[in-house]
């Protein structure tokens, strides 16, 4: 039946999905030629991550579109929509840290992270920086320079910084707005890059200080000062001008791509990003797709430069932004710099790929043909938690092809009784599965229960009542705690497997990992109990005054070391006194 499909394929443009014997796509490619491109798989002499892929087909769907652009832009839409597990890079995603600046209702700076920034959003964005310490480093250096907004919330008249300059009096609206114009200019002058207004006004305060004898001050701004001028000369870059753009190349070697984005800012390489990830289709159509997809979670630059071989064309119309292939002179060269660090960090760490493989997809590969499960692509994990004698929890990991899924872990607390391990796994297998029929959401191939017989029947149960053939399978642990023993969920026989194995230490991961995720939750439960209950001692702290220092501190340690004006922000003062001094006799009494 494929072989005939394969041979009414049109030869146009589009987008083809691939589908294993669940009917979930496992991969989303895109083509000039639809017809040429999904006959290669089957035709021609595929290898490694491919022939694997190839080897989980069992249907293709396709759609068709008019350009090689549309192509792209629906190959785009339907990786995010089903997230493929053949798609997916080998390292999750990431935000860079940017120094935001908001002008409205009052200027101030902060350090934000977007996976998602659109030019539409309309922010006031800088950056990105190499790490959120720099970002944090230098917006702090700002404040102390300017005459920003220092304090939360808004105080009914000014405060110290106000009278010593460092505030312009936002809160009782005494704002010169002549001297408001200069400050917003210089700031976002030195955030596009003129370093010169910055530095200039450390030495200004520098020579202040210390005319007024006040050489400590002027000692901690010289290390400021000597900070940043390591940040703003890192790796400085002859272009000439103060465009914010991007150099793109890749490296391909062993089946995997590596891919460099260098991100050049005001004439300076201020970081980049370098992400790998399987060839399962042509080079440059993976690498197009990859820079269209991280641009979709990331700032657009003015201005891309791209290696050889890519299409510049598609890249600037879709991202609507200059893209293109240089070829001489300095931008050349940041292609090659581009390329050499691709190159690189693919040779550092392909053996660490390699190793990871083996732990974990492989190892995975090989659970599913120990169980006889023709897909395992996700793996849903509990754990019960009764430690201590109360707040009774459950918890749920997911390991998708061989990895932690985190964004899909859940945490449940349990209605039952707390030593019920069987009414506790029948309670959550109910709400975790009763919600993901309802809400159509994806199903795993495999349950993993933490403990025996008695779990695995409570888990058996609830599904049979739902309708759900899912397999199940337990992980006992030995006296010592660690992972002993796998359970067939059906025959309820032990499944032998070596102690040695990459097997038995992803199970042991797995076990781990959740015991870990369910714990940690019922001690946040346990934390939080006991800090309401000591509150609930105080006069003048009631339900929203709780919730409130319970959010801001979370722990009765963190109150107690905290001041009388900082508690002033959430209680009144004398609440705030009563409060210390009873954390610190009770302290003192234990």
């Amino acid at each position: 039946m494929l072989r005939e499909k394969l041979k009414t394929i049109p030869h146009l443009p589009g987008s083809y999905q691939m589908r294993n014997i669940n009917n979930n796509i496992i991969y989303v490619g895109k083509a000039k030629n639809l017809y040429k491109r999904v006959n290669s798989y089957f035709k021609g002499n595929v290898t490694g991550k491919t022939a694997k892929m190839v080897s989980e087909v069992v249907d293709f769907t396709y759609i068709t579109t008019t350009t090689e652009q549309e192509a792209f832009i629906l190959e785009l839409n339907l990786i995010k929509e089903y997230n493929p597990k053949y798609n997916i890079l080998l390292k999750d995603d990431k935000s860079y840290p940017y120094i935001e600046y908001i002008s409205k209702p009052y200027p101030r700076l902060k350090v934000s992270r977007y996976l998602n920034i659109k030019k539409k959003d309309k922010k006031l964005l800088f950056g990105p920086y190499p790490n959120a310490y720099a970002a944090r480093k230098i917006v702090s250096l700002i404040n102390r320079l300017y005459p920003l907004k220092k304090c939360e919330g808004m105080p009914k008249k000014v405060c110290l910084y106000y009278h010593i300059g460092e505030c312009l009096g936002y809160c009782e609206k005494h704002v010169d707005q002549e001297k408001l114009q200069q400050m917003e200019k210089e700031i976002l002058e030195f955030l596009k890059g003129n370093d010169k207004i910055l530095l200039d006004k450390i030495m200004e305060k520098i020579k202040i200080f210390s005319d007024n004898l006040n050489f400590e001050a002027a000692l901690e701004l010289k290390k400021e000062l000597q900070y940043i001028e390591v940040i703003l000369d890192k790796q400085k870059v002859e272009l000439h001008d103060y465009i914010n753009r991007d150099a793109i190349s890749f490296y391909f070697d062993e089946g995997i791509i590596s891919v460099q984005i260098l991100f050049i800012r005001n004439g300076k390489i201020v970081g980049g990003n370098n992400d790998k990830f399987y060839l399962i289709s042509d080079i440059y159509d993976e690498v197009n797709s990859y820079i269209l997809n991280f641009y979709g979670k990331h700032e657009i630059p003015k201005e891309i430069l791209l290696a050889n071989g890519l299409n510049a064309e598609i890249i600037s119309n879709i991202l609507n932004t200059k893209a293109y292939i240089p070829q001489k002179g300095n931008k050349k060269n940041l292609i090659e710099m581009a390329n050499t660090n691709a190159k690189i960090s693919l040779e550092q760490e392909v053996k660490i790929i390699r190793n990871d493989e083996k732990r974990s997809i492989l190892a995975n590969e090989e659970l599913k043909d120990l169980l006889r499960l023709p897909v395992l692509d996700r793996i849903d994990a509990f754990d019960n938690s009764n430690l201590f004698g109360s707040y009774a929890v459950s918890g749920m990991i997911v390991f998708k092809s061989g990895k932690p899924c985190k964004k899909e872990y859940r945490k449940y607390k349990v209605s039952v009784d707390k030593n019920d391990d069987y009414n506790t796994m029948k309670e959550v297998i109910y709400r975790r599965y009763y919600r993901v029929l309802l809400e159509k959401q994806e199903m795993p191939e495999l349950i993993l229960v933490d403990g025996g017989e008695n779990q695995i029947r409570a888990c058996k149960e609830i599904l049979e009542a739902l309708n759900l053939k899912i397999k199940v399978c337990g992980l006992k642990k030995d006296d010592h705690h660690r992972t002993n023993e796998l359970i067939d969920g059906d025959t309820l026989e032990i499944i032998a497997i070596a102690k040695n194995s990459n097997l038995f230490h992803y199970l042991t991961r797995i076990q781990d990992e959740v015991h870990r995720y369910t714990i940690t939750y019922h001690k946040t439960l346990r934390d939080k109990g006991s800090i309401a209950s000591i509150l609930d001692n105080i006069d003048g702290i009631g339900k929203i005054r709780k919730k409130e220092l319970i959010k801001k501190y979370g722990s009765i340690k963190k109150i107690s070391e905290a001041s009388v004006e900082e508690l002033q922000q959430v209680i009144p003062e004398q609440v705030a006194i009563n409060l210390l001094k009873y954390l610190k006799e009770r302290n003192e009494a234990h």
